[in-house]
């Protein structure tokens, strides 16, 4: 079977039983605080196993993509290193919701597996769980029996809570869960050695194809497990591995998932560096081809879900793992020019059945990947020239741990990339130093940015939250739940609410603040987020009757301003669209009361016309004050059949909310103006490049442009007050800076005459000390003048050492010139003796051996300086 009918084949078996074949997940996560990737296929119905939400349907199946590089779940650094490991990989799975459980599973898992996919059941092996004393769980005897029905006894193997209980996280649902192993060795491996004893043991050709996860607890932040409200069965099987079984190879890699990668990849080593290097001689080269083919394909979904690279979060993550890949290019295939970017437009066409945002933002996708390849290979040839410097400088067999890690740190140089360098030139890295000083950074961040949760405190059994925040600022609410979370040692609480007016951060839109009121007791509502699927306003203190019923109360003016912005997101991008063309898509948005920020794809910066144009559209729109059209619950597809846009790394559920002004139509859940009029004005105040192929607008609406226009005015009157009120003011300011030109020149003209009368002045003071052609003069010029007499002394005599002191705006300057010759005879440094004399000024300063100025506040100090240079000579 090819990957495409492997794929099918799997999603029309579980049709067959009655499950729904639902999307993938977006591969980032945006509403889950303790996940930044979706890193198994439950993610997305993690909601569902914790009763928060219904599920649509009691059976589902999908192929999910997943990304597993922190946390947890971190895989990164075994990808390459062997055949089966994947930073992102495609996850077959099958979900039961409080509906069939572990004999289900189980039958239909072996029956896919050998009866349709015809795997030989004497290959397979199964895992069961152990059970566990600290966590008072038994064996689980139940899969076992239902197994026996299946598999002889002795193919039925216990292992421990480490592979055979699994949890998303350090909280959340979890359970015992019972793995299917398969051993590829041949006949005679297998004569030889039973695979029993090669189960779990990072043996590359007896590896677990599928996990068959029976949810029912949820770890909570104590370690305590309790029952979950109903069992739950949660599949995975790595479609890779799947691939590599049913198509008789040895490693998921020379599988029809990766080949085309690969080959491709072999053909930009060739057109860069002349060499054919092939694929399959195993070494490290074959290491690089696995790394590089498993992150490019990281990166590329990553940017299709809307994943920038970047400093910070899961942005660094995604830079991390493009930087590993370029290193790797360079170090084994001599790659020094962009090559990943290349490989992503194969990532496109072959998933372009599957997961389509990749193909239809390819040139996206590739522009943005080319610019972080170039950018960091000029950090490679930087990091290289700094290394080169250490060797150069230092003899030592074992560099300092302190220098490797300040080629890290600052020059984001991969530490194993330092490593290989140095054993090419004989030495080594203090491993230890190096891992002392990242433990102390992790430390500081660590120590920075520790939030310890406690568990969720339940008040009312009901806690079904409804957001009333669309028709009303204001409501009477219960607390259903709360918690207590601590952050640098200082308590806060987070509450949920049985109803909410109040809109939690998200689609670019902050979360609104407010209070909550009873008994005559106020407590401040900071903010408000989504965590999951509950609305959780963050407080500084706990009521102190939590049960009361209180009023809670939305900031109305922040709401207000921060509608207007969110609603001019949408105009702008309408008009962007117009003015620029359908290839703008919206790449992300902060939608501020005091301002928005819009990201959107395009290939160039836009010009001052088209933002003009841009606009101008907008006000139109304002001005036409167009009414809301919203439209809740709306099927998916009415929604796109009228015209609504689904952005790329956006989960949408079957119902969807619609946004209407005039012939703008989008899909938000975010919080609109009644009519367009309320925005006031629009006004554009800067675009920047956020990223190649990525462009960021920000602008402001109401108030603040209200603000800025009152701003641009009293300028404007003051400037015209200044120029004593002329007619034409753009005319008085032309008439203004020709005649400053003019006089600039004057002035120019004057001060070379000066500078001239002053050296020649100089010419005379000069006298000899110690065979040296010694001066030492305060002179009244600007620094300029000053660097130019210098310098002219200097061409015009010999043997000159020449000190010049000076005051410029208020300040003390030091000005020393070294004629070459005494630089290297009598080893005078002209920086060196600029820093000791500074000291006078009470000043600093610098330079090179032959040239240096230094600049203090001490302007009497000029002569002490003075007479003390003459002392260099003796």
């Amino acid at each position: 079977m090819n990957s495409s009918t492997i794929r099918q084949t799997f999603f029309d078996f579980f049709k067959g039983k009655t499950h729904d074949i639902v999307a993938s997940a977006p591969m980032v996560i945006k509403d889950d605080p303790t996940l930044m990737f979706t890193n198994a296929g439950m993610n997305q119905f993690k909601d569902i196993f914790l009763g928060n939400k219904p599920a649509k349907s009691p059976r589902a199946a999908n192929t999910q993509k997943c990304l597993r590089v922190s946390g947890k779940h971190n895989d990164l650094e075994e990808v390459g290193v062997d055949t089966y490991h994947h930073t992102m990989f495609e996850m077959l799975g099958n979900w039961s919701f409080g509906d069939y459980f572990k004999e289900e599973a189980i039958a239909w898992a072996w029956e896919l597996l050998t009866e349709v996919y015809k795997i030989e059941k004497d290959r397979l092996y199964i895992t069961v769980f152990e059970g566990d004393a600290d966590d008072g769980l038994d064996k689980d005897q139940e899969a076992i029996d239902f197994w026996k029905t299946w598999v002889p006894e002795d193919r039925i193997l216990l292992f421990d809570r480490k592979d055979n209980f699994w949890e998303m996280g350090e909280v959340g649902p979890c359970g015992p869960c019972s793995e299917i192993h398969i051993d590829l060795r041949n006949d005679d491996e297998r004569e030889a050695l039973d695979g029993a004893q090669l189960v779990n043991k990072d043996h590359p050709q007896v590896v677990e194809i599928w996990n068959l996860v029976f949810m029912q607890y949820n770890r909570m932040a104590n370690r305590e497990l309790k029952d979950l409200p109903h069992k739950h069965v949660d599949t995975g099987m790595g479609f890779e591995r799947l691939a590599m079984v049913l198509q008789h190879k040895q490693s998921n890699y020379d599988t029809d998932v990766f080949a085309p990668l690969i080959a491709r990849l072999q053909d930009a080593v060739q057109q860069q560096t002349g060499q054919r290097i092939k694929y399959g001689e195993e070494g490290q080269t074959d290491i690089a081809f696995r790394v590089i083919v498993d992150h490019v394909r990281a990166i590329t979904f990553a940017i299709a879900d809307g994943q920038i690279p970047s400093n910070t979060g899961a942005g660094y993550v995604i830079r991390r793992i493009l930087r590993r890949a370029v290193r790797y290019g360079y170090s084994f295939f001599g790659l020094k020019s962009p090559f990943l970017c290349v490989l992503a437009k194969v990532v496109a066409t072959e998933f372009r059945g599957v997961f389509p945002e990749v193909e239809n933002q390819h040139s996206l996708i590739a522009a943005v990947i080319e610019e972080e390849e170039k950018g960091f290979l000029r950090t490679l040839d930087k990091g290289i020239a700094r290394i080169n410097d250490i060797l150069k400088n230092n003899d030592a067999k074992v560099i300092d741990g302190k220098q490797v890690f300040e080629l890290y740190d600052t020059y984001g140089f991969p530490v194993d990339l330092t490593a290989l360098i140095l054993r090419e030139n004989g030495r080594q890295i203090d491993e230890e130093g190096f891992n002392n000083y990242l433990q102390q950074q992790k430390d500081r961040s660590r120590a920075a940015t520790t939030m310890n949760t406690d568990d969720w405190v339940e008040l009312l059994e009901d806690d079904v939250e409804e957001f009333v925040g669309y028709d009303r600022l204001e409501a009477e609410v219960r607390i259903t739940r709360y918690r207590k979370v601590t952050v640098k040692d200082k308590d806060r609480y987070q509450l949920v609410f049985n109803i909410t007016p109040f809109y939690a951060e998200g689609g670019g839109q902050v979360g609104d603040t407010g209070y909550i009121e009873a008994n005559g007791e106020k407590v401040s509502i900071k903010t408000t987020k989504k965590e999951n699927n509950l609305i959780i306003h963050f407080t500084d203190a706990l009521p102190s009757d939590p049960k009361a019923k209180f009023k809670a109360v939305v900031n109305a003016g922040k709401r207000y301003a921060t509608t207007n912005n969110h609603t001019a997101t949408h105009l702008l991008h309408e008009a962007l669209r117009e003015v620029l063309g359908d290839h703008v898509e919206q790449k992300g948005s902060l939608v501020h009361p005091d301002y928005l920020r819009f990201d959107f794809s395009h290939f160039s910066k836009v010009g001052d016309e088209e933002l003009a144009k841009v606009e101008q559209l907008v006000n139109q729109r304002v001005r036409a004050n167009f009414a809301l059209e919203e439209k809740r619950a709306v099927p998916m597809d009415e929604a796109v059949a009228m015209g609504a846009m689904a952005l790329f790394g956006e989960k949408y559920g079957d119902l969807v909310r619609v946004i209407k002004f005039g012939d703008s139509v989008e899909l938000c859940g975010g919080t609109h103006v009644q009519a367009t009029g309320q925005l006031g004005y629009f006004k554009i105040t800067t675009e920047t490049a956020v990223a190649a192929g990525i462009r960021r607008i920000e602008a402001i609406t109401g108030d603040q442009s209200q603000a800025w226009l009152n701003d641009q005015l009293t300028l404007l009157e003051e400037l015209k007050a200044l120029l004593k009120n002329p007619a034409d003011v753009t005319k008085a300011l032309q008439d203004l800076m020709q005649q400053n030109a003019q006089l600039s020149k004057q002035m120019e003209a004057l001060n070379k005459q000066k500078a001239k009368a002053i050296k020649e002045e100089l010419v005379q003071k000069v006298r000899e000390v110690n065979g040296v052609q010694f001066l030492a003069e305060k002179v009244s010029l600007d620094a300029a003048s000053v660097k130019d007499v210098v310098f002219q002394l200097k061409g015009q005599i010999n043997d000159l050492f020449a000190v010049l002191g000076a005051e410029s705006d208020g300040k003390a300057t030091l000005t020393v010139i070294i004629s070459d010759n005494l630089v290297e005879e009598r080893e005078l440094h002209a920086g060196n003796i600029v820093k000791e004399l500074a000291k006078e000024i009470k000043g600093g300063g610098g330079g090179q051996k032959f040239f240096a100025t230094a600049g203090g506040r001490n302007l009497q100090g000029i002569e002490t300086a003075l007479k003390k240079a003459e002392a260099f000579l003796s």
